[in-house]
């Protein structure tokens, strides 16, 4: 049976980590701190769709993702799933179960390959203790982490799906876009399904934004991609979609 993950062949030594995303949690580290943190650890890479760890999981070690893309998701009782963030180069994941011990909220799934290091909770506490450099980012990564959830919840009940989506492209296109030919491509490989577990609400209203997105020319898409034709209108839909019952945006959800 082949292994979900693997270490990095190599002589044991630590490579120079890659550079962490602009306000993640490796980001905040100095080069020192996070040789530290990641000498700590072991390397792995992980498949595209392959999940680094199951929501209710026991497991407590943490992952500090140095490559790829990784979107975290939370199934309810009900069995609706939420996509609760997407996280790349220098985040950090799991740590709630490394502080506090109690099983997974979430499950993480790379949204493309991820080589990342995986710390244990034992050598996490270590590093938290004769680093207060470490300590002190992750404090601020979960104060970071309580406002993003606390700000999501003020939004979804202010606004409805349709809002809701088009806010979360402009989040996409300014932290994911990558320009081509015919204009910004949003760098992720997220379905429609993603997209509605994301904003908390359903398919057939992502489909239908979509598809007035569209026609309006500010968009085009195919599966698993989405170009942004009109950066700026979409940034000006943003800020500006009607919530009257005729406007094309308007929704029950």
């Amino acid at each position: 049976m082949t292994s979900r993950f693997r270490h990095d062949p190599g002589d044991g030594r630590q490579a120079d980590p890659p550079d962490a995303t602009p306000g993640s949690f490796g980001a905040s580290l100095s080069p020192s701190a996070r040789a530290a943190l990641t000498a700590a650890g072991t390397r792995h890479r992980y498949r595209a769709g392959t999940p680094l760890f199951h929501q209710g999981d026991p497991s407590r070690h943490v992952v500090l993702v140095e490559q790829g893309w990784v979107k975290v998701t939370s199934t309810s009782r009900r069995g609706w799933e939420a996509l609760l963030a997407i996280r790349g180069p220098g985040d950090i994941l799991g740590e709630l179960s490394a502080v506090d011990g109690r099983p997974r909220l979430a499950t993480v799934t790379g949204l493309s390959p991820v080589h990342a290091t995986l710390i244990t909770a034992e050598r996490l506490h270590t590093c938290l203790a004769e680093w207060p450099e470490i300590a002190l980012s992750l404090l601020r990564h979960l104060a970071a982490s309580l406002r993003e959830a606390d700000g999501r919840r003020v939004e979804y009940g202010s606004s409805n799906g349709d809002n809701r989506l088009i806010g979360l492209l402009v989040e996409l296109l300014d932290k994911h876009g990558v320009g081509t030919a015919d204009g910004m491509l949003l760098d992720l490989p997220l379905s429609q399904q993603d997209l509605a577990a994301a904003v908390g609400t359903s398919r057939e209203v992502v489909a239908r934004t979509l598809r007035v997105l569209r026609n309006r020319h500010i968009v085009s898409t195919r599966r698993l991609r989405i170009v942004v034709v009109e950066p700026d209108l979409l940034r000006s839909l943003a800020g500006s979609v009607s919530m009257s019952t005729d406007s094309p945006w308007s929704s029950t959800t």
